[in-house]
């Protein structure tokens, strides 16, 4: 099926073949794409009040510019595809005109059917890496965080869905709320793990001075990307209609799910329990104080832990 599927996709690079690796063109890409993760996460409402008092049309057409760090790197490599750039001038702007919708027909925010509309195409294209090959060779995290920018624009300027927790100014609670859920989570996980053959201890780590920036790394990357749509987005909207416990529960199945093709080309259902079960963990934090801080801060450090000494 996956056959079928690539040979519609429009005209993608060879992930398999070596590319010069565009650096400047990159660097540039992901400066621009990481400004409106830190306005949004460090500037917060003044931010979206800023948005919201664009003009209409302006403002849900705005996303569009998203489309520029493609450009720019595809440019920079001299591999620009005409279906991809159109995909992400218009996507982004199709995921703000739907969450506009939503706020209209759902002006109380209990949760629409077009909320988890967008929610599923956008999280299979992040999962099932259905925009990666629009990307030259080890640039994926550039169209993860692209569709992660256009997320941000639609639910918080556009929809202003409320209770997301999505602040980076770090408070003295988001830590201790953070570990405290990784010590509850690491006497399950470990155990576990390593009666099923998961996880494996190694007793040597061969560079720990790189702890720190793969923290750092895996906490941008790969934490707040997810923790915001499934904890700040579907586990808070889910809440409005199914209430916290079931919320929680339900956020967490779908979190460990997601985790079904990593590693390994069939469904490793090792990986889906500990995440889900992980899912859990990451829930509890952010839902004590709605702070996508907490559980980012849960999540990037087994992440590490698990990177460092574990697998």
């Amino acid at each position: 099926m996956l056959s079928v599927v690539n040979q519609r996709s429009p005209p993608s690079y060879d992930n398999n073949v070596p590319l010069p690796f565009p650096i400047v063109p990159a660097a540039i890409a992901l400066a621009l794409l990481l400004v409106p993760l830190f306005a949004f996460g460090f500037a917060g409402e003044p931010c979206t009040r800023a948005a919201q008092s664009l003009p209409t049309a302006l403002r849900l057409t705005l996303p569009a510019i998203l489309a520029l760090p493609y450009l720019i790197v595809a440019l920079g490599s001299h591999m620009l595809a005409i279906p991809w750039f159109f995909l992400y001038l218009l996507a982004p702007v199709l995921l703000a005109a739907l969450e506009a919708l939503a706020a209209r027909l759902d002006p109380n925010q209990r949760g629409h059917l077009l909320d988890f509309l967008v929610l599923i195409p956008l999280g299979l294209a992040v999962d099932l890496r259905w925009l990666e090959p629009a990307w030259p060779h080890k640039l994926a995290l550039l169209g993860k965080l692209t569709l992660f920018d256009a997320g941000l624009y639609a639910f918080l300027a556009v929809r202003c869905l409320t209770a997301v927790g999505f602040d980076l100014r770090f408070r003295a609670r988001d830590w201790t709320t953070g570990l405290r859920e990784f010590l509850f989570y690491l006497p399950i996980a470990v155990p576990l793990g390593l009666a099923l053959g998961f996880l494996h201890i190694h007793r040597h780590i061969d560079h720990p001075w790189l702890i720190v920036p793969a923290w750092i790394f895996t906490f941008v990357g790969v934490a707040l990307p997810e923790e915001i749509f499934f904890r700040g987005w579907m586990q808070n909207l889910l809440e409005r209609r199914i209430g916290r416990t079931a919320a929680l529960l339900v956020t967490a199945a779908v979190f460990g799910l997601s985790h079904f093709n990593k590693r390994t080309t069939f469904f490793n259902w090792r990986y889906v329990l500990l995440a889900g079960l992980a899912g859990i963990f990451y829930g509890r934090a952010w839902r004590r104080d709605h702070r996508i801080a907490a559980s980012a801060i849960t999540h990037s450090t087994v992440d590490t832990l698990w990177g460092a000494l574990l697998r």
